[in-house]
């Protein structure tokens, strides 16, 4: 019985305390402006609103066309697309992304699709991430609000990065009629109806979100319509 009570009350313990050092590795790790902008022809980009409400412009970041890909240097969080690869239907998006140095703490890169409304207020788009610890995430923005859908979740599919903070990692979205699927290195992480996702929709823009403060090459990226 004392054993049970010692073990709740260290796991109650923990739960505060792991949260307050995120929260101060995440205040020891300010966004840093880094010039350039968006060289990459036919992209744009979003600012996450946080970053828009410190003042800080998409000329932060560093979006460029390089080899037979891109290269995103950040600065702030922000999303980036192209009006070409919006989708609907059925229809995958993919890319592979080498994260290239390590951040101070695990800050997350990957796809998003569904997007509408990027330039205003009323923005909405669902995203796919995963980071150098090797977890992934699958959010929804709405505006200002993010609705968490599969919060942090460590999977075999994905690449840690190494001692130099290098990792590469192909992230693909899969949408069918009645599902989405999410795929890491080739293997399905999660499937997830349209229900499960509370009808968000999935039509939309395509693009890739990076967060910030990270250093990331995104090469192979591609829209493939029908099954």
């Amino acid at each position: 019985m004392r054993k049970t009570i010692l073990t709740l009350a260290l796991v109650a313990t923990a739960s505060p305390l792991m949260a307050q050092a995120t929260q101060q590795a995440k205040d020891n790790d300010p966004t840093h402006k880094v010039a350039g902008g968006i060289s990459a022809a036919g992209w744009q980009g979003r600012l996450d609103p946080q970053a828009e409400r410190r003042g800080m412009k998409l000329d932060d970041a560093k979006f460029v066309a390089m080899g037979s890909g891109y290269h995103v240097t950040s600065g702030p969080a922000a999303i980036y697309w192209n009006p070409k690869d919006a989708a609907k239907g059925n229809f995958t998006v993919s890319a592979s992304f080498t994260q290239t140095k390590a951040p101070m703490h695990p800050e997350a890169y990957g796809l998003f699709v569904g997007g509408q409304n990027l330039t205003d207020s009323s923005q909405s788009y669902l995203y796919f991430e995963t980071r150098g610890d090797g977890k992934y995430l699958v959010n929804h923005r709405a505006g200002n609000e993010v609705h968490k859908i599969v919060d942090w979740t460590d999977t075999d599919a994905t690449n840690k990065a190494d001692a130099n903070g290098k990792a590469t990692n192909e992230l693909a979205i899969r949408v069918s009629a009645d599902s989405v699927d999410f795929l890491a290195n080739g293997k399905l992480v999660k499937a997830l109806s349209k229900a499960e996702m509370h009808n968000f929709v999935s039509d939309g823009q395509t693009g890739i979100r990076v967060n910030h403060n990270l250093d990331v090459h995104v090469d192979k990226f591609q829209v493939k319509h029908g099954k």
